[in-house]
């Protein structure tokens, strides 16, 4: 673990270590990947514009994410299926979280149940995503539980009405691995077991449960059934953005699945700084996708996100080391980010501003 210098190294690792199924299933993206990979080299049509001679001796990396401190303006994004990974699977991720003093989100397909990552650390702030189902029952359920276990906002995902087509799984037949299963879904009682069956059981599972009629109503309807604040996962475009504020959203993330939804969407970055310009202070916007470096989580703030939330690394450093490999990620991108603050000028996420960074190459 300690030669590991960036989470590229991580990546590499994993990529070792995990069958070669599992490791497409987190790695792989839709289609012919553009997306999946333009994610990260959007990042580099930034550059950043450090200014000199600045006393950053005492420098703050912390900042608020919907009211909880975090220690750095880097949460967890909700993946799936954590245990492929690690057989502490998200029980460790939330344990890391916990210690690194942010938020874990963790997603209704997880290998742990909602009461199971409460547990594992109670005083832990975390959050929820969840899809809309055809069955809204199961849906309000798992909002109900979520609640009493005390997460304390919802993460909507609202860039799948039908699941992506990835290739990758295709090619590998991908089903679950024996003893991981849909910890949320089990004993619901409502047949949402993912079937181990030859080839992508999946995309079928999904096809089945998914509503892809879901609208803006129901997004007030998720609203009325609980107090928690909810946060939309999947926004890409001013105009969405601003009907989320519209429509009273706390929160946004403008997130493209990490590139495994449409093939030929927008890089997150790319699109950030008309988000941003579009809800105008009027909810919290956070960015997915891309982020591997310290420098990474800079541009987006300076662009005007209030937080990123990084996925895959997290995976992969729970197959190199579980709970410790997930703080080892935490505690990379976060020293990355408080050095990048430093050689930049700025004390604090306050100090961190529009003017930052501009356009690789100039105007």
């Amino acid at each position: 673990m300690e030669t590991f210098a960036s989470i590229d190294d991580i990546q590499r690792h994993a990529e070792q270590v995990l069958p070669q199924m599992v490791f497409d299933y987190y790695a792989g993206g839709a289609g012919d990947e553009w997306t999946l990979r333009e994610n990260r080299e959007a990042f580099q049509r930034y550059v950043l514009r450090p200014r000199v001679l600045v006393d950053v001796v005492e420098r703050d990396t912390a900042t608020e994410v919907l009211g909880t401190p975090v220690e750095a303006p880097i949460i967890i994004a909700p993946t799936a299926f954590q245990r492929m990974a690690h057989p502490e699977g998200e029980v460790a991720t939330t344990r890391a979280a916990a210690a690194a003093g942010t938020i874990m989100t963790l997603s209704t397909i997880a290998s742990s149940s909602i009461e199971e990552v409460a547990a594992a650390a109670p005083d832990a702030p975390r959050w929820f995503q969840l899809y809309v189902y055809n069955d809204r029952g199961v849906t309000k359920e798992l909002v109900e539980r979520a609640v009493a276990s005390g997460y304390r906002a919802l993460v909507l995902t609202v860039d799948t009405p039908v699941l992506g087509l990835r290739d990758r799984d295709g090619r590998n037949r991908f089903v679950l691995p024996e003893g991981v299963e849909l910890a949320n879904l089990a004993g619901l009682g409502r047949g949402m077991k993912l079937p181990h069956t030859e080839g992508s059981g999946l995309f079928e599972w999904v096809a089945s449960l998914q509503d892809a009629s879901v609208t803006w109503d129901d997004v007030a309807w998720l609203r009325s059934i609980s107090d928690v604040p909810v946060v939309l996962k999947g926004i890409l475009t001013a105009e969405d953005a601003r009907l989320a504020t519209d429509h009273g959203i706390e929160a946004i993330v403008v997130s493209n699945h990490g590139g495994r939804q449409l093939d030929g969407s927008p890089a997150t970055i790319s699109v950030l700084p008309e988000v941003i310009e579009a809800v105008d202070g009027r909810c919290e916007v956070y960015l997915d996708g891309g982020v591997r470096r310290g420098s990474d989580v800079l541009k987006a703030i300076a662009l005007g996100a209030r937080a990123v939330m990084i996925g895959r690394p997290v995976l992969w450093g729970l197959a190199a080391d579980g709970e410790r490999g997930v703080g080892m990620v935490l505690d990379m991108l976060r020293h990355e980010f408080d050095i990048a603050m430093a050689i930049a000028g700025c004390r604090d996420i306050g100090s961190i501003t529009r003017d930052l960074v501009a356009p690789a190459g100039g105007p």
